[in-house]
């Protein structure tokens, strides 16, 4: 078997990653561009000498959004077909959707497919591209600072289940290189080059343009600002679920505010956000975040409540609980 330095690459990558030191069973997402070739083709050369994996699923989600879909499946069931391993096809059905939308629905089928498998490790072929693109389009939407940095290496779901994206650290032209080195059957996706498409205009004017008349070497500096700014964020991180656990009620959906009253702003954000998406599976909007902390330091020992959405959120008594 021919090995490359994304062989050895992807080789490190799996063994300095400490849960991954016994036999485990993994989820593969794909679609049929260079990247989940490459992914499939990496994975399936290391299994192939280092027996890692005990059990290999790919899974494959169907936009609709494309009048060649159907070929496209037939086409990764073919490949597929070569590994001996499972393929699992999902089709959304209702296909006149936002892509922010889409993707959540992607991510739900994902997750629900590896619970339901008992799978413990999901990989995806994003990769160093796809983080450059995401940072700008989350910069442009005036998103904060961990919503830049919203394509990490490893990202825990919950006990049992994380995301791993092996290619994260891998520029495009790599991936490109090693598909037709080994002459991998890429299938090409028209909608990648739709300029409606915000990524995509990122990708073929934005970003080109940044390189040439302002930094060639930009791509290399916001690699290296996401590096410090994942560390940075994880230490805030650390320390918001810190004070959530600290802050929250032993029995009902409350925090106690006094408690997060005199720490950093910071970190009463993120403890709002923690409280919310880990009880109702939200996330607050900026505008009632401001309102939660500025009722933080109004000195009324009168009930207020602030309504959002379906749920009524009350300050009361040295408490924020929800009903």
């Amino acid at each position: 078997m021919t090995t490359t330095y994304l062989h050895d690459k992807f080789l490190s990558i799996i063994l300095k990653y400490q849960n991954l030191s016994k036999p485990v069973s993994i989820l593969i997402a794909i679609s049929g561009g260079k990247d989940s070739l490459c992914l499939i083709k990496l994975i399936e050369d290391f299994n192939y000498i280092n027996n890692y994996f005990y059990n290999i699923q790919y899974i494959y989600i169907d936009h609709q959004w494309r009048t060649d879909s159907k070929q496209n499946i037939q086409h990764l069931l073919n490949y597929i077909g070569m590994t001996n391993n499972d393929i699992y096809v999902y089709q959304i059905l209702k296909i006149h959707m936002s892509e922010s939308t889409i993707r959540k629905i992607r991510y739900q089928i994902i997750l629900k497919h590896a619970a339901k498998y008992k799978t413990q490790i999901i990989f995806t072929g994003h990769n160093q591209t796809d983080q450059l693109e995401t940072f700008l389009l989350n910069l442009i939407r005036g998103t904060g600072s961990e919503g830049l940095s919203s394509l990490p290496f490893i990202r825990q779901i919950n006990n049992n289940i994380q995301i791993i994206r092996p290619l994260i650290h891998i520029s495009a032209g790599d991936i490109l290189w090693f598909c037709h080195k080994f002459n991998l059957p890429i299938w090409s996706d028209k909608t990648n080059y739709y300029y409606s498409n915000s990524r995509n205009r990122i990708r073929y004017e934005l970003l080109p343009y940044l390189k040439v008349y302002f930094n060639p070497k930009i791509e290399c500096n916001i690699i290296n600002f996401l590096k410090l700014l994942s560390i940075e964020n994880e230490y805030i991180k650390q320390n918001a679920i810190k004070l959530y656990i600290a802050s929250r009620h032993s029995y009902y959906i409350a925090i106690h505010y006094q408690t997060i009253k005199d720490q950093h702003l910071a970190l009463q954000r993120r403890v709002l956000n923690i409280f919310f998406y880990y009880n109702f599976n939200k996330c607050l909007d900026s505008n009632i975040i401001n309102q939660l902390i500025q009722y933080l330091y109004v000195q009324n020992q009168e009930k207020t409540s602030i309504i959002w959405e379906d749920l009524t959120i009350n300050i009361y008594r040295n408490w924020i609980y929800v009903q």
